[in-house]
Order: structure tokens, then C-alpha cells, then sequence
């Protein structure tokens, strides 16, 4: 290091050596006057002056580099905490505004939990087997369970048991449901048309199976007759039709459907007597399936059989909740906990019992390539107290 302190003080003793040698060396003696030897200690004293500036230059200009506990010539290692501050070279940010209390998700109120790996996609197998069930859960409304004011419940179904396939319905649901009619008899059109050239009828084991917590009726054509079922709610202990028969009651069922022309729901109260249209027959939900819901009321009227209806304009393709309350002198119905009507007048005052009949050509005949499905999330009924 060219100016470092060391070689400072090493040229300031080299001065002062060359300076005394000058002195010893120059003849003089010490009868010379004293204004030379005046003069000679003044210069000697700027030497010295000179040397020590010179060394306190070299000094300030470079001070001593910090060693590294890495080794000799390391950058020195700085210390960072968790509250060291920003430098104040740096600028400050611009504040930015509040932006208010935070808006709920118009998406979702609770977020999705998040899955560590994702399980995989379901593989096809070019078709053997039944199909993927595509249905999203119904269940965003549960079950009723337990008695109500007034009502005592007397049975209650969420297909939640596990899967029945087609063809195999009621199955483990045996002791709680019933097909009602085998295969081949008639629904409601069939019985106008001679037995040998019927285009509709019940076909339970080709329409019910259960599978993803649903009853699903498989509404199809197959050989030009469009198919249909009608199965039944058992009350406990019912080994013989009628199978849920009461008098008064409360009735609730969760439901949706595709929209299928031709097709038709008239989920019904019918007299156990048989006696039709003197003994009434309510039915709720009733309708085309490409149309619009409603609820009927028959009876008997001044001029014979009469009906009154009640119509929310509503679709068959969402889920819905419809109810039917009966009591002494009075019908109401309710679809998703909203009253539709209320009848007083030809209210049945005998024993009825409840059936799913899920047929075809109400106003009009399904086209042969027609078919879809209704679902049934569950099914509710209460005795009147």
C-alpha cells in the first residue's frame, strides 16, 4: 500500500537521516555563527512538520478496512433483525386509499376447501356398464324429520339406504315402498284404448332405481309405449295395498324433473273407497313436465265433477318442495314454504292414500325419442293429530 501509514513514518525517518548526515558532513564548526545553526534547525523543523503532515493525509485517506470473521479481504457481514428500518435514500410510498369494509363473494359465502392432490378423473370403458351419474347432490334442503304442531309424523324417506338399479326397485327400500303396479298395467290413457293397442302404461322395473341419495324415474319409450311408474310410500307394518292409508295428513315431497312434453306427474291423494269423483282426489304437483306446476282439487259439484286449480307458474326443471296440508273442511297447498291456494269446499272426509303416478299423455303424447328424468329428494308425511 503505496500511502499507507508506515511508509509515511518511513520516509519522514529517511528525511531526517539524509538531513543529519548534511549536518555532520558539512565542514562546519562550532565556532560557525549562530545564525547559520539558526537557520539549519529551521529547516530541519519544516522537514519534520512536513513528515507528519504527509503522514496524517495518507492516514485520513485511507483508513483501515474491517476484517471478516470469513477470513482476511471478505466484505464485512451486517447484521439484519426483523426491526431494522428502510433506508432514508429511499423514497416513501404513496398511501394508498381504504377501500371499505370487504364485500362478500357474490360466488360463494364460505370458501371451497382446498385439496391437497387431486383425486383423479374417472376413466370411460367404452361403455360397459351403467353411465355416470351427472346429477349434482340434491340435498340443499334436508328432510323434515320429527313431529310438527298438529302433525305427527308417521314416515319419512331420503334415500339415503345406498343404490337400487334399475330393474331391482324397491329393493332395501322394500319395507318403506312399494311399486303400486307391475309391469304392463295401464296408467290413466292406457285405460281408454283396447289392451292390445295400448301406447302407455307402468313399467317399474324399465323407470325406478336409487342412486346418489335420489328415487329416479327414468321416463322413456321403448316399441312405441311410453313408459311410466307410479310406486308408493308403505307405512310401517302395510303388507297389503292400501299402504299408507289415513285420513287427514300432511303430505311433502322434494322434487325436479326435465322438461319432457308428454310427459306428466300427477302426485295424488285417491280414495281408498274407489269411489271417484264422490270421494275426491287432490293432486299437487301435477303438469306436464315441458310445462308449468299446479295443484288440482276434484269433487262433486251442483253439476256433477267439478275441479279447482291453483297454478304458481312455476317450472318443473328446479328443485321444489311442494305440501299438501289436509284437514277437517280445508286444504292448503304450499310450494317451497309459500301458500298457493287454500280450498274449503270439496275437501274429501274419507281415508285416501298418497301415490308418486308419474304417466304420459296428459294433453299430448311424448315423441318416441323423448326421455329423461325425475328425481325424488325425499318424502315427508304426518298424521293429523
Amino acid at each position: 500500500m503505496a500511502n499507507s501509514p508506515r511508509n509515511a513514518l518511513f520516509a519522514w525517518r529517511a528525511a531526517l537521516r539524509t538531513l543529519r548526515q548534511r549536518v555532520a558532513g558539512d565542514g562546519t564548526s562550532p565556532a560557525e555563527p549562530i545564525d547559520s545553526r539558526a537557520r539549519t534547525r529551521g529547516a530541519v523543523l519544516k522537514i519534520v512538520l512536513l513528515a507528519i503532515i504527509i503522514g496524517s493525509l495518507s492516514i485520513a485517506a485511507n483508513p483501515p478496512r474491517p476484517q471478516s470473521v470469513e477470513g482476511k479481504g471478505a466484505e464485512p457481514i451486517t447484521p439484519v433483525t426483523g426491526s431494522a428500518q428502510p433506508s432514508t435514500a429511499a423514497a416513501s410510498p404513496e398511501p394508498t386509499p381504504d377501500p371499505g369494509p370487504q364485500q362478500p363473494s357474490a360466488e360463494a359465502s364460505t370458501p371451497e376447501a382446498i385439496a391437497e392432490t387431486a383425486p383423479p378423473e374417472p376413466t370411460k370403458d367404452a361403455g360397459s356398464g351403467p353411465a355416470l351419474n351427472t346429477e349434482p347432490p340434491p340435498s340443499l334442503e334436508a328432510v323434515p324429520v320429527g313431529d310438527l304442531p298438529g302433525w305427527k309424523q308417521v314416515f319419512v324417506e331420503d334415500f339415503t339406504d345406498g343404490d337400487v338399479p334399475l330393474g331391482g326397485f324397491p329393493g332395501i327400500y322394500g319395507s318403506r315402498w312399494h311399486e303400486t303396479y307391475s309391469d304392463g298395467a295401464p296408467d290413466t290413457h292406457a285405460k281408454t284404448q283396447a289392451k292390445d293397442q295400448r301406447t302407455s302404461g307402468y313399467y317399474p322395473s324399465k323407470v325406478l332405481s336409487v342412486h346418489g341419495g335420489v328415487l329416479d324415474m327414468f321416463l322413456h319409450s321403448e316399441n312405441g309405449v311410453s313408459m311410466g311408474a307410479a310406486p308408493s310410500p308403505r307405512f310401517a307394518g302395510a303388507n297389503q295395498p292400501p299402504y299408507n292409508s289415513q285420513l287427514y295428513g300432511r303430505y311433502s315431497v322434494r322434487f325436479k324433473a326435465d322438461s319432457l312434453p308428454g310427459f306428466k306427474v300427477a302426485w295424488l291423494l285417491w280414495p281408498v273407497s274407489k269411489q271417484w269423483p264422490q270421494d275426491g282426489e287432490v293432486d299437487f304437483p301435477e303438469g306436464d313436465l315441458s310445462k308449468v306446476i299446479y295443484a288440482a282439487l276434484h269433487g262433486i259439484g251442483p253439476d256433477g265433477h267439478r275441479f279447482d286449480v291453483f297454478r304458481p307458474n312455476v317450472p318443473f326443471t328446479d328443485w321444489h318442495v311442494a305440501t299438501t296440508e289436509w284437514s277437517p273442511g280445508r286444504i292448503e297447498f304450499f310450494l317451497d314454504g309459500n301458500s298457493i291456494g287454500v280450498a274449503t269446499s270439496m275437501v274429501p272426509d274419507t281415508p285416501m292414500r298418497y301415490i308418486l303416478q308419474t304417466e304420459s299423455c296428459l294433453t299430448g303424447c311424448p315423441a318416441p325419442e323423448t326421455s329423461g328424468h325425475v328425481y325424488v329428494d325425499w318424502v315427508a308425511i304426518w298424521a293429523k293429530e
